[in-house]
């Protein structure tokens, strides 16, 4: 595995796990009621986004082994561009859903290298 490659999926493990740490024990509610969740959760599906739009632009095939990668780089658009239009319970579906697939993809790809 290219050092480039590593790099990215390692920033999106990082990143999963700083989403795990920040929402463990919180509640839907609690995510809509705390500005500084919000826009931590927000910042980390940022860095997971970005990292995977440099993944495929890097190295493709690596970035195809990561289920929906595309999807998940047009959330990051959103959130970055669409800030306005960003609805909680979207953000907070994509947390609790897909998240952990993303997580467990992204650990066996480091795991192979």
């Amino acid at each position: 595995m290219r050092r480039e490659t590593a790099k990215y999926l390692y920033d999106i493990q990082s990143a999963a796990l700083r989403l795990q740490d920040f929402t463990s024990g919180k509640s839907f509610a609690d995510y809509r009621n705390e500005a500084m969740l919000r826009s931590a959760v927000e910042r980390e599906f940022i860095v997971i986004g970005e990292a995977i739009n440099q993944l495929a632009r890097s190295d493709e095939a690596s970035a195809t082994k990561i289920t929906g990668y595309e999807r998940i780089i047009a959330f990051r658009n959103v959130l970055v561009h669409g800030y306005d239009t960003v609805e909680d319970r979207l953000v907070w579906g994509v947390l609790v859903s897909d998240l952990p697939t993303l997580a467990r993809q992204v650990s066996a790809l480091l795991d192979d290298q």
